[in-house]
Formats: C-alpha cells, sequence, structure tokens
C-alpha cells in the first residue's frame, strides 16, 4: 500500500528523473516535483571556462550539444533497457509539478516550507547551496547515478568504462553535504553493463536497474531509519569528456 506521507522531488528535468520520479510515486501517495529552470549554454560555457578554461569549455559544451543528438539515435535502446526493467520515462500526470527558477530559489524554500515533506529527492538538478541545505526541514538525498565517492560528478557510468573499472558502475543514492556528490552513502547498487553502453545510454540503465534504492532510501528517511555510511575510498569529481576524448575514445578503443 502506497506510503501517504508528502515527498518532494528536485530535478531540472529530463527523461531519467520521470524514472525515479515514477517509482517513487508508485510507493508513495503524494509525490510533489519541483522542476526548476535548466542552466542557459551561456552560463554553463562561462562557468566552465572559469574552472578550465575556454578550449575545455567549447569541447565540453560541443558534446552536450552532441548529446541531444545521440540520445534520440539511441532511443530504441534506451526503450529497451526500460522494457527490461520495468521502468517508465513517462511524465506521471498524478503528480504535482511546480516551476522554479532555481533549487536555491526563495521560491523554491518557500514551496518546501509550505509543503512541510517527510523527505526531499533530488535528480539531477544544480549543487544546493549551503544556506539552502540548511533551511531544509528534513532529510535530503540524492540519487546519483555513478559509485561515489570514486565516481562524482557527470557521466559517471561512462567514465567508469573509459576507466574499465565495471567493478565501478552503477548508482549511488546519498544524504546531500555541501560537496559535490560527497555526502554519506545511504545504498548503492552495482550494475553490469551491456557492450551495447554508451554515453548516452548509460545513465538510463544505471536509472532503470537502480530505481528501487531511490525508494529504498526515502522510506527509510521517513522511518527515521537511515544509517549512513562515511564516503570513504578514491574520490574524484569527473565533468562531460571534450568532443575530441570522446571522438578519440570511441574511435580508438570503442568506448562511446
Amino acid at each position: 500500500m502506497p506510503d501517504r506521507s508528502t515527498i518532494v522531488i528536485l530535478t531540472s528535468g529530463g527523461r531519467f528523473p520521470w524514472i525515479v520520479i515514477n517509482a517513487v510515486a508508485d510507493a508513495f501517495d503524494d509525490v510533489v516535483v519541483l522542476k526548476e529552470r535548466p542552466e542557459s549554454k551561456v552560463t554553463f560555457i562561462r562557468r566552465k571556462a572559469r574552472l578550465m578554461g575556454w578550449v575545455s569549455a567549447i569541447g565540453q559544451l560541443a558534446t552536450m550539444v552532441t548529446s541531444r543528438i545521440g540520445k534520440s539515435l539511441t532511443r530504441a535502446r534506451a526503450t529497451r533497457i526500460m522494457r527490461e526493467h520495468g521502468a517508465s520515462d513517462r511524465p506521471n500526470p498524478r503528480v504535482r509539478v511546480h516551476e522554479v527558477p532555481s533549487v536555491n530559489a526563495a521560491r523554491t524554500l518557500k514551496l518546501i516550507g509550505d509543503i512541510q515533506p517527510a523527505a526531499i529527492l533530488s535528480v539531477s538538478c544544480r549543487i544546493l547551496r549551503r544556506d539552502t541545505l540548511a533551511a531544509m526541514p528534513c532529510p535530503v538525498l540524492n540519487f546519483h547515478p555513478g559509485i561515489t565517492p570514486r565516481y562524482r560528478g557527470m557521466w559517471s557510468g561512462y567514465w567508469a568504462r573509459v576507466n574499465e573499472d565495471l567493478d565501478h558502475y552503477g548508482t549511488t543514492v546519498h544524504l546531500i553535504d555541501a560537496g559535490i556528490d560527497s555526502g554519506a552513502v545511504i545504498y548503492r547498487r552495482i550494475i553490469e553493463p551491456s557492450a551495447k553502453e554508451t554515453i548516452f545510454t548509460d545513465t538510463i540503465l544505471q536509472t532503470a536497474a537502480a530505481r528501487d534504492i531511490a525508494v529504498m532510501a526515502v522510506r527509510d528517511a521517513v522511518a527515521g531509519q537511515l544509517k549512513p555510511l562515511p564516503a570513504d575510498g578514491v574520490s574524484k569529481q569527473y565533468f562531460h569528456p571534450t568532443i575530441w576524448a570522446w571522438l578519440w575514445r570511441g574511435i580508438t578503443r570503442g568506448v562511446w
């Protein structure tokens, strides 16, 4: 029987977050999505240029643009993954969705204050600021398609394949702290990728095959039974690959 506790999910939207949203909505009667506006490409490239320089920023942006085309070309593979795992990425009309400027915006905090959720789950959104986290009235979890802390950041499944590190290809649900995917671990799931996986399908597989750990973690949070484990071990943050590095690895090593 679905739980009647209210759960808030923070996201910037997209296909894979709806896989998680639908799984949580199957377990809880009242799920509310706060959907932030995605970061503009201009803001993205300026932010990356400050961190890594303009050449790397442009290369990463080119990969992002290519991924839009790639995802449409690999739709059949993504559909098969979801069918095999009984998952759905279709927006659920039963789930209330509120548009917000950002997860850190005053409107977001006002909505959360009004809703008073039993737990909050982040699925692909901006980094929560310290003051935002401090204002949260309940546990805040993150669903990360990657094994943390070894694979923090972007495209974790792809980087695990690049590193020939399939023992760490998977998904983590962790508490959110002030870092990037660095919070205490609640659940991990190791997943075996097919040789057909590409950077365009990794996240779909990591989400569809491990969406149940999101539900498990949220249930634990609602029940006050979270058992966080230290995020010990090798820790590294990954970013978008540049378009030329992605093409080179694909052509020379078959890692797309």
